[in-house]
Formats: C-alpha cells, structure tokens, sequence
C-alpha cells in the first residue's frame, strides 16, 4: 500500500501497544464478569476488524492510517480476551481434565500457527478481499460457537476498578513463589532464547538456504510444539513437575546452543525441533500452576500479569537478539543466548527451591484462599 517498510513494523507495534495498556484492567473485567460474554464480545468486536480492512480492500483505500486504526481496535479486543481465555478453562472442564484441556488448546494454537499462513496464502491467490471474507466468517463462527457455551454459575461482586484491585494480581504473583519462579523462569528463558528472531539471516548467511528452506526452519518449533502438545493431552505430566519444568527450559537452551554452532540444515531442523518441544513442556506446566494455584476471584488478574510477562517476553527478545547479534555476530549471538538461558534455569533452581522440588500439581485453590 505505501512501500515504506517502517509501516510493517507499525503493524505490530499497533496491536501490542494497545494490549499492554489495556491487559490489566481486561484482567480486572474477567474477574467480574462473566468470561464467556467478554470473549464473544471480543470475537464480535475482531469480526468488526475484519470488515474494515475488508472495506478498505473493497475501495482501494490508498492511506495507511485507518488500517492502523483497525489494528488498534484488534489489538484492544485481544487485549481483553487474553485474560479472559486463559481464566476460562478452570471454568469449563473437571480437575482431572485440565491438564489434557490445555495440551488439546496448545496443540490447537500451535497447527493453526503453521496452516494459517499456508492457507492464507493459497487464498490471497484470489485477492485479500477473499482472504478477509473467509476471517470474518470463522470469526463469526467463532462468536456463534462461543455463545453455546454453558458455565457454571459463579457469584461475582462487581468491585469498581482501582489501584488496588489492578494490582491484585502482581500481589498475588509476588507472594507465591511457585508461580512467580514459573512466570519469571520463562521471562527470562524467552527473552535471551530468542533464536527465532534471527531465523532469516541464519538462513542466508549460515545455512545458505533460500525461502523453501526459510520457511521450514520457521516451521519446525511450531511443529515440536504442536506434537509435543498432543503427547501429553494423552500423556499428561503427573510427577515431578518441577524436574519436567525445569527439564524443559533446559532442554530449550541447549537445542538454542546447538542450533546457534549448527552448519547442518537437517541438524538445525531437529534442534529448532526439539527446541519447540522442551518450550511446550514449559509452557503446559506453566500455566497449570497458574491457572491451579489461583483462586477462581483473581484468575483474569493474574493471567493477565502472565500475559504480560510473555509479550515483553517475546518482544524484548528478538530486540535483544537483534541488538547481540549486532554486537557480537550472528552465530555467537544465538549461542550467548542459549548459554544465558541455560544459567537461567540453574539460577532459578536454586532461587526457587518450592519450584525446583515440586513432585505434583497443586490442589485447586477456592474462590477465597
């Protein structure tokens, strides 16, 4: 639309600015009413998006400004319905299932990560007017389905929003240290492991792949992830959860390392590979401690604390990987990162012992521990 490559940039910094000024208070909101509203009204309010850009297809809109503005309003609705998803899932499925409900949601995130570009690129073979159709309708089912959704009543005192109950979370955080040791482990893990960011140029300059092989690396965590996930929806961690965590996080780092020394392409695939999978295992313990440990009255408030550590996670990652590599190289940047990782999860063993020595998760806390 403009050529000017700072606006792809722009794009994401739309949709993520908004996001972490909102996620706090949307964490307050899904703690006071009913969740299942909030995220079909977010869906509704993302079909809304998806008209928009739709409509400026349709008319040849020539400015980039209102694209921004509808990635504004995109990045408000997830804002809102990240915290709220996550709270959720304690809402809808037995103790006993909770562990195979979040596997079975991961192994869903991380398929449609990989078949969503593919697809969507198969169908911009038609024009982006069929690309945006075919967005608003499964949003549309999305807001649909979500209304058939039946929760068990929960008496929620409406509580006006303030300092004090916008922080309830990161009080709440900081006053257990399993769950804080988790949420800071895979902060600092994510943040110096960020290999992904670099995938391009290691593509280029070290592999000498072209797009094809580009693409593969890029798919490859995604696809460890994805079949790691369905692994445990059947094969659920039930022992020694801290030794599988911290067993994750350091299988992360040492697939970041040999990945980072790797000339190989195949031998880098199976490291992003295994890379992808250590990082679910990770995540899938993560947020069942979270979600276990957390009173149902505070849940939105602390999944959004968790939200939040895992997008400056994310985003201060690939700055940091790009600001290593400028300064120590390409290769050594990928490897110091892996290192560091590594030393993380040494760290915080001995920092958070409770974390460390875990043998099972916890029992579901009450609306009031």
């Amino acid at each position: 639309m403009t050529g000017d490559p700072l606006d792809l940039g722009l794009i994401g910094l739309a949709q993520f600015l908004p996001f972490v000024a909102l996620v706090l208070p949307a964490g307050h909101v899904a703690d006071q009413y009913d969740r299942r509203t909030i995220l079909a009204l977010c869906f509704v309010v993302e079909v809304g998006c998806g008209v928009l850009l739709l409509a400026f297809t349709l008319i040849g809109l020539k400015t980039a400004w209102p694209v921004f503005a509808a990635l504004v309003l995109f990045g408000t609705a997830r804002a809102f319905s990240m915290p709220a998803s996550q709270a959720i899932t304690p809402n809808l499925v037995p103790v006993e299932s909770f562990g195979n409900a979040i596997a079975l949601n991961s192994s869903t995130f991380h398929v449609a990560t990989i078949a969503g570009p593919t697809l969507g690129g198969v169908l911009y073979l038609a024009g982006p007017a069929v690309v945006y159709s075919c967005v608003i309708a499964l949003l549309a089912i999305a807001v649909f389905l979500m209304l058939q959704v039946r929760l068990p009543r929960a008496a929620r005192s409406v509580e006006a929003a303030s300092w004090r109950t916008l922080l309830e979370g990161l009080r709440f955080v900081r006053t257990r240290p399993v769950v804080l040791g988790a949420i800071s482990l895979d902060l600092f893990a994510v943040l110096f492991g960020g290999a992904v960011a670099l995938l391009p140029a290691y593509a280029k300059d070290v592999l000498h792949v072209g797009p094809t092989g580009l693409g593969l690396l890029r798919t490859a965590p995604g696809v460890g992830a994805a079949l790691c996930a369905i692994g445990l929806a059947f094969i659920p961690i039930l022992r020694h959860v801290g030794r599988w965590m911290f067993g994750g996080v350091l299988l992360f780092g040492a697939m970041t390392v040999i990945f980072g020394l790797s000339t190989s392409f195949v031998l880098s695939l199976a490291a992003l590979f295994l890379l992808g999978a250590g990082d679910m295992i990770s995540v899938y313990i993560r947020h069942m401690l979270i979600q276990l440990e957390t009173p149902d009255a505070i849940r939105g408030r602390v999944s959004a604390v968790n939200a939040v550590f895992i997008g400056a996670s994310n985003e201060l990652g690939e700055f940091e990987s790009g600001v290593t590599a400028v300064w120590f190289g390409l290769v050594r940047s990928v490897v110091i990162g892996g290192l560091a990782t590594l030393a993380v999860a040494v760290i915080w063993m001995g920092l958070f012992p409770s974390l460390r020595t875990m043998q099972q998760f916890p029992v579901p806390r009450s609306r009031d521990d």
